[in-house]
């Protein structure tokens, strides 16, 4: 075991939990499901500075779900923001799209105070998690309101998520889910050229739910379109829509060290 990693292991980490995002206290005060549901936990080490945060959005389909600090993300030398967000039927599109951006408004403007880097965030989650994560990273319109660009994040990380439209906000709009569609609210309809790191996993596609494993084909095969190189796509043959996150996670805790090498290295360049 190298000795970078012993001293990751070797940290202290402290849990911080229901902290409200958005910082209009009015806001909070009137709507009685703001209030209960957007809060979000931070998961960080005490002793280290300038660490990675993945940004965790939990899955549920729109519909049900809880933040967690996924155990295979802790102890890794990085922080862990586990959010919270509106939910359908009582919450309808974009309400949770707006909900993930202000979580991430929160974390680029506050993580400092808790020792990390805000040029070192990752938008990350699994299923509706994954969904939520790749529309905030892409469709800029949703962090423009709090003057970030999301090409700010250093990675978008979507475990199995929907490419399409996805099939809550379908049924929302009483639009059968069998039938496809591409619009505002689909992570496809922002393909561009220019855009953070992405990292995209699905499971089987036998095992994994119904027509991810194509959609995120058809992700990567726009991207190419549009003269992109920055996704890796990954199936996970083997593996189920419900245990795909795991070997997820380590594809993403790669890509965190992969980008820590690249910063140290560049700092040496730069002290040259």
């Amino acid at each position: 075991m190298s000795v970078l990693f012993l001293k990751v292991f070797a940290q202290n980490y402290r849990t911080v939990s229901e902290i409200p995002y958005y910082d209009d206290i009015s806001l909070r005060n009137s709507d009685v499901y703001i209030k209960e549901r957007c809060v979000l936990d931070i998961y960080y080490p005490k002793d280290k500075r300038k660490y990675y945060t993945v940004i965790w959005l939990h899955g549920g389909g729109l519909t049900y779900g809880q933040k967690e600090i996924p155990d295979s993300l802790k102890n890794k030398g990085i922080a862990v923001v586990a959010v919270n967000y509106r939910l359908s039927p009582r919450a309808v599109a974009p309400a949770y799209l707006n909900d993930v951006a202000a979580a991430s408004a929160w974390v680029f403007k506050n993580i400092a105070k808790y020792g990390g880097d805000p040029t070192k965030i990752i938008i990350a989650g699994h299923s509706a998690g994954g969904y939520l994560a790749t529309m905030i990273g892409l469709d800029p319109a949703y962090l423009k309101l709090y003057d970030i660009d999301p090409n700010s994040f250093a990675e978008i990380a979507s475990f199995s998520g929907q490419i399409f439209t996805h099939y809550t906000i379908k049924q929302e709009k009483n639009i059968p889910t069998e039938r496809l569609l591409v619009d505002e609210f689909s992570p496809i309809f922002w393909v561009k050229k220019n855009t953070p790191k992405l990292l995209f996993t699905t499971g089987g596609r036998i095992m994994d739910l119904e027509g991810r494993y194509a959609e995120n084909v058809m992700m990567l095969s726009a991207l190419k379109q549009a003269k992109n190189e920055k996704m890796k796509y990954f199936e996970l043959e083997g593996f189920d829509h419900s245990n795909m996150p795991e070997p997820s996670y380590i594809l993403l805790l790669e890509d965190i060290k992969k980008l820590e090498m690249s910063t140290a290295n560049k700092s040496i360049d730069e002290r040259k």
